[in-house]
């Protein structure tokens, strides 16, 4: 007695659904090769802007983990622990991976400065002297920007 194989009255996956994925697919392939192959200049990317002003900072952490900012003659001008300056240890804490990575040591009250520009189109950014790391303030929110944005003044 031989046994016909079962047939599947249903697809798992709809022939539409297929059809539609491979649309998708030679679609999304059909712009990124007109954008690749046109001359039509890329959106979305970051100008660079020549420094409208920039100020030399330092930054040290404290035990209790907060940021305390210094400018070039050693003022406190700014501490993450203040109202809306939180962002400066975020970015603090960035910047001191960045030299651990680079094996810069971290010397209490003998951190390299860090440069803070403010661009002619007014975005800011912050720029580390000893690695070469460097982060322009876009997309960061406008109180976090603000933060570094008041160094620079």
């Amino acid at each position: 007695m031989t046994t016909k194989p079962q047939t599947r009255e249903f697809e798992m996956v709809p022939r539409f659904m297929v059809r539609a994925m491979f649309g998708l697919i030679l679609g999304t392939l059909a712009l990124v090769s007109y954008q690749a192959l046109s001359d039509r200049s890329h959106a979305g990317v970051l100008t660079v802007a020549p420094e409208a002003a920039s100020s030399m900072i330092r930054m040290e952490g404290t035990r209790e983990g907060s940021v305390i900012v210094y400018n070039a003659a050693g003022d406190v001008i700014a501490r993450s622990g203040e109202d809306k300056q939180g962002f400066i240890g975020v970015i603090w804490r960035v910047l001191a991976r960045e030299r651990a990575l680079a094996g810069v040591p971290d010397t209490p009250g003998d951190t390299p400065p860090v440069r803070v520009l403010r661009r002619t189109n007014g975005n800011i950014s912050v720029e580390d002297t000893v690695t070469d790391w460097s982060v322009d303030l876009i997309g960061y929110g406008k109180d976090n920007i603000a933060a570094f944005a008041r160094l620079v003044d």
